[in-house]
C-alpha cells in the first residue's frame, strides 16, 4: 500500500508532466497554423471558418516557392553568409577567448566588461552609424559588407561563450603537454580545440541561427538586390496583410525552417555535454 508521501510525489510528477505537455502543445499552435495555411488553396488567413485541416488541400504553394519566387536564391545566399560568418567569427573568437582565459594581462577584465556592455546594446542603435560607414566604403548591397556586420556582432558572443568553456579546461592538461615539448600553437590546435568541440558546435549553431533569422540589417543593407537573404526575401513575399501571398509565404517559411531544425536536432546532445568528460582520467 502506497504511503501518503509517495502518492504526493507521483501526483506532483503527473501534474508537472501535464503542464509541460500543455506548454508544448501551445508552442506548436503557431507552427501548425502556418503549416495549415501553406496547404490551403485560398488565402483564408483571416477567415472566420478557418480550421487546422485545410478544406481545399493543395501543394501549389510549395511549387510556387521553387518556381515563381526566388526562394532558392535567397536560401543559397543565407547559407553562404552563415558559412562565412561562422568561419570569420570563430577564427577570431577562439584565439581571443583562449588568450582571455589563460593570460592574466593588465586591463583584461576591463576589456571583457566593455565588450559585454557593447554587445548588450540593441543593434538598432548602431544602425545609422554602420549604414553611413558602409555607404562610404561602398559596401551597401554587398555580401562582404553584411558578413563584416554579422561577424563583428557574433564575435563578441562567440568570445564570451568560448572563454567560459576554456575556463573549465584543467590547466594541468596543457602543462603536461608543455613538459612533453608541445608548443602553444599545437596545444590550442591538438588539445584545447578537440576538448572544446562541444562548445565550438554550440557556438557555430547559435551563429547560424542568428544569421538565418536576422532581419534588421538584412532588410536595410540587402533589400532590392540579388543578394537578399531569407529574412528580407520572405518579408517581400508577405508585403501587406491584404496584398501579400500568405499561403506562399507560409510554405516558404516552413521550408526555410527545416534546415535549422535538423541542425539543432543533431547538435542537441552537445548543448549539455561536459567539456572535459574523461579528459583527466588516466
Amino acid at each position: 500500500m502506497m504511503t501518503r508521501k509517495r502518492i504526493k510525489t507521483i501526483s506532483s510528477k503527473i501534474l508537472l508532466n501535464l503542464f509541460f505537455i500543455v506548454a508544448c502543445a501551445m508552442a506548436l499552435i503557431p507552427i501548425l497554423y502556418a503549416l495549415s495555411i501553406s496547404f490551403t488553396k485560398d488565402a483564408s488567413l483571416l477567415s472566420k471558418d478557418f480550421t487546422f485541416i485545410p478544406k481545399h488541400f493543395t501543394l501549389d504553394n510549395y511549387k510556387a516557392v521553387f518556381t515563381e519566387e526566388p526562394v532558392p536564391l535567397w536560401f543559397c545566399n543565407s547559407i553562404f553568409l552563415a558559412f562565412m560568418t561562422i568561419c570569420l567569427s570563430l577564427s577570431t573568437a577562439v584565439p581571443a577567448a583562449y588568450i582571455f582565459s589563460r593570460w592574466k594581462f593588465p586591463g583584461r577584465k576591463g576589456i571583457l566588461k566593455a565588450l559585454l556592455l557593447l554587445y548588450s546594446f540593441p543593434s538598432i542603435l548602431s544602425m545609422f552609424a554602420i549604414y553611413k560607414m558602409m555607404s562610404n566604403l561602398h559596401l551597401i548591397n554587398t555580401r562582404i559588407g553584411i558578413i563584416i556586420i554579422y561577424a563583428g556582432t557574433m564575435s563578441v558572443f562567440a568570445l564570451w561563450n568560448m572563454k567560459g568553456y576554456f575556463d573549465t579546461i584543467p590547466v594541468e592538461i596543457e602543462e603536461a603537454a608543455k613538459i612533453d615539448g608541445c608548443s602553444d600553437f599545437k596545444i590550442v590546435l591538438k588539445i584545447v580545440t578537440p576538448l572544446a568541440r562541444p562548445s565550438l558546435i554550440v557556438t557555430a549553431t547559435m551563429v547560424l541561427n542568428f544569421v538565418w533569422n536576422e532581419y534588421i540589417f538584412s532588410i536595410n543593407f540587402l533589400t532590392g538586390s540579388k543578394n537578399e537573404t531569407l529574412a528580407s526575401g520572405l518579408y517581400s513575399l508577405q508585403a501587406t496583410e491584404m496584398s501579400g501571398s500568405w499561403p506562399v509565404f507560409a510554405a516558404a517559411a516552413i521550408l526555410v525552417s527545416l534546415p535549422v531544425l535538423v541542425i539543432f536536432f543533431f547538435s542537441q546532445k552537445y548543448m549539455t555535454s561536459g567539456l572535459t568528460s574523461g579528459g583527466v582520467k588516466g
